[in-house]
C-alpha cells in the first residue's frame, strides 16, 4: 500500500548560487559523510559535476520529505537521509539515527529515481507500507 509520494525539481544554479554564497559549509548541512566525501571527489575533478551531485542529492532529499509527509521536520534532517546507489547504479535511500528508526517502526520502503539536465535535478520518491509477513 502507498504511503506517501514525493517529486522536486531543484535548479542547478540556485545550488550553485548557495555554494557561492555559503561556500562548503552548504554542502555540510545537506550531505551526510559518505556523500560529503563523494562530493569533494566531484567537484575536485569537475567543479559542475560536484555541483550537479550536490543539487540531485538535495533534490531527492526533498522527495523523500515529502513522501514521507515530514517535510523537513524531526525526525528527517538532511544528514540522516543518504542516497547511496546499489551496484547496478539504482539510486537508493539509506536512513541514519533517529529517522531510520521511525521509518522501521511504521514498516515502510523507499523508491526514489532521480535525474538533472544542465539546469535542472529532479526527483520522484514512492514510499510504501511493507506488507506484514503471515504465517
Amino acid at each position: 500500500m502507498i504511503y506517501g509520494i514525493g517529486t522536486d525539481i531543484c535548479d542547478v544554479r540556485r545550488i550553485q548560487a548557495s555554494l557561492h554564497r555559503h561556500g562548503e559549509r552548504f554542502a555540510q548541512k545537506i550531505l551526510s559523510d559518505g556523500e560529503l566525501a563523494t562530493w569533494r571527489s566531484r567537484s575536485q575533478r569537475c567543479p559542475e559535476r560536484g555541483v550537479r551531485y550536490l543539487a540531485t542529492r538535495f533534490s531527492a532529499k526533498e522527495a523523500f520529505s515529502k513522501a514521507i509527509g515530514l517535510g523537513m521536520r524531526m525526525p528527517m534532517s538532511w544528514r540522516l537521509c543518504e542516497i547511496g546507489k546499489l551496484a547496478s547504479g539504482q539510486p537508493t535511500i539509506v536512513l541514519h539515527g533517529g529517522l531510520k528508526s521511525w521509518f522501521e517502526a511504521k514498516n515502510l520502503s523507499a523508491h526514489i529515481s532521480v535525474t538533472d539536465e544542465t539546469d535542472y535535478a529532479a526527483s520522484f520518491c514512492v514510499v510504501e507500507v511493507m506488507p506484514e509477513n503471515r504465517l
